[in-house]
């Protein structure tokens, strides 16, 4: 197993810029492990990248990204899943989705879009055209061609696509388990005193809810609160465990 060097450097993070990191980052942020790392955010898809390409040591990355790691080790309990509907992940359309001829695919998250592969085919049993989208896809979504919004920009298509469906709600009604859409992964092994506190920062983050909400000042495209209470489901429990290796094994299938 490769070790990281405790004294010589700072431990490089990669966090994800969506509102729904924001209680885990508030942790962090208060926690004294600020002196012994560097935190860099970006989307899903490019802090997966970083970490399959060393630039970072631990990131919290889609899911989808763990097989495809030399050494992966999941290091919190806590991740950005869901019991049920998640808000920010979602098919939107403006014809029911069995009317949409094709769907355009978030270039923002591999697990997004390959769990919204995996739905249409098992649980919609359905086959339009899916095609990678680039960064002003949103503004395609019209007629039959739908598509796949994830983060802030998904809570915000709420309020413009006639028709949202959930990628959360399906997923639970199609399999009976939450799901893990992020996890902070490590691509190598880290001193346990850093893996102790950065699970402690993470749990202060959930626990302040309400401060993390007032400092994103008022939102006014969904209701936070509900969002970090009711959506977003951060305790990685054995149910989401079994929710993500159900996943990991589906995908091997796709």
């Amino acid at each position: 197993m490769a070790k990281l060097a405790e004294l010589d450097k700072r431990i490089r993070i990669g966090a994800v810029s969506y509102l729904n990191t924001r209680p885990l980052l508030f942790g962090l942020k208060r926690s004294g492990l600020m002196d012994r790392v560097e935190v860099v955010e970006a989307y899903p898809a490019r802090v997966a990248s970083m970490l399959l390409n060393d630039e970072i040591d631990v990131g919290l990355v889609p899911v989808a990204i763990i097989p495809k790691l030399k050494e992966s080790h999941i290091i919190t309990d806590y991740c950005i899943g869901t019991e049920g509907e998640v808000a920010s992940v979602a098919i939107f359309s403006e014809v029911p989705l069995e009317q949409a001829g094709k769907i355009l695919l978030d270039y923002q998250s591999r697990t997004s879009v390959n769990l919204a592969k995996l739905l249409l085919k098992e649980y919609w049993k359905l086959s339009p055209v899916l095609e990678d989208a680039s960064e002003d896809f949103r503004s395609h979504i019209s007629g039959t061609t739908a598509g796949v919004v994830i983060g802030d920009r998904a809570l915000e298509q709420r309020k413009i696509s006639r028709y949202c469906y959930d990628l959360g709600t399906a997923w639970k009604a199609h399999t009976g388990y939450p799901f893990v859409f992020a996890a902070w992964v490590a691509n190598k092994g880290l001193p346990e005193d850093f893996q102790d506190a950065f699970n402690r920062a993470n749990a202060y983050g959930i626990s302040h809810i309400a401060e993390v909400v007032a400092a994103e000042k008022p939102y006014p495209t969904y209701d936070l609160t509900d969002y970090y209470t009711r959506n977003i489901s951060y305790r990685l429990d054995d149910a989401k465990r079994k929710g993500l290796a159900l996943f990991l094994q589906k995908l091997q299938q796709l």
